[in-house]
C-alpha cells in the first residue's frame, strides 16, 4: 500500500472540501469577521492619527497667537505719538510750524 499523499496534506485537504462544501455559510462569516477586525483596526489608525494631527496644530495655533500678541504690542509701541514726534524732531530736524505760518485749506 503506497500512498501518494502524505497525512498532512490530506487532513488539510479534507479541511479544505468541509469548508466549501458543508461549512459554506460559516466560512462567508469567517471573511466577513476578518474583513470588519481589519476595518476597525484602520479606522482606529487614521482616528489617532488625526488626533495627534490636530494636537500638533492646536499647538501650532497657539505659538502663532503668542507672536500675533507680540507683533501687534510691537506695532503700538512703534506708533505711539511721543516716539513718532521724538524721532520725527531728532533724526529729521522737523518741526512744528509756527500758527502764523500755518494754511488751512477749506473744501467745499
Amino acid at each position: 500500500m503506497s500512498q501518494n499523499t502524505s497525512p498532512q496534506s490530506n487532513l488539510t485537504k479534507m479541511i479544505g472540501l468541509d469548508l466549501l462544501g458543508v461549512g459554506r455559510f460559516h466560512t462567508i462569516l469567517l471573511i466577513c469577521i476578518f474583513f470588519s477586525a481589519i476595518c476597525v483596526v484602520l479606522a482606529t489608525h487614521n482616528t489617532r492619527q488625526m488626533a495627534v494631527k490636530r494636537e500638533n496644530l492646536l499647538l501650532e495655533k497657539d505659538i502663532l497667537d503668542g507672536e500675533w500678541r507680540n507683533l501687534i504690542l510691537e506695532e503700538s509701541a512703534l506708533a505711539e505719538h511721543s516716539r513718532v514726534q521724538s524721532r520725527s524732531v531728532d533724526e529729521l530736524n522737523m518741526e512744528r510750524p509756527a500758527p502764523d505760518k500755518e494754511v488751512i485749506i477749506k473744501l467745499r
